[in-house]
């Protein structure tokens, strides 16, 4: 009976480890729960087909170069759902230097969906939805929108 209680809990543990697990990004590499906590994060929803989204990709480059060594991330996540080297492709194809999530993270900090692209939601450091911006955005409104947010925490 004991042991059986030992491995419910190694098990329970496993589970709630793997729930932390946030996928991969474009270049396969695991992005954890860990690595976010704590961090504003500036979630992009973009597509290939999209204009708006392939003009806002160098201004999102731009903002998660501004960001490095602060407490923000900037994430993309591709709207039509492409996994692999298809993402990778896409994301090389349009430029993107910032982490693109292969998973959609929607669940996680509860997004709600959106039908118009380009879409980006700004998420606090608690994992709370902030914010949420419908159409092209540039480096210098998010970061401006940013400095606004954290400065009413």
């Amino acid at each position: 009976m004991r042991l059986q209680f030992v491995v419910g809990i190694l098990t329970g543990l496993l589970l709630a480890g793997c729930a932390e697990d946030l996928g991969v990004d474009q270049h396969g590499r695991k992005v954890t729960a860990e690595q976010l906590d704590g961090q504003w994060l500036v979630i992009n929803y973009w597509a290939e087909w999209c204009g708006p989204c392939r003009t806002e990709i160098p201004e999102l480059n731009r903002l998660a170069e501004q960001t490095q060594g602060r407490a923000v991330r900037v994430l993309g996540v591709n709207f039509d759902t492409l996994q692999g080297d298809a993402l990778s492709k896409a994301a090389e194809g349009l430029g993107i230097r910032f982490t693109v999530l292969a998973q959609d993270p929607a669940a996680r900090y509860q997004l709600p969906r959106n039908d118009v692209l380009p879409v980006t939601y700004i998420v606090d450091g608690d994992g709370r939805l902030r914010e949420r911006l419908l159409g092209e955005q540039s480096a210098a409104g998010l970061l401006a929108r940013l400095t606004e947010l954290q400065g009413k925490e």
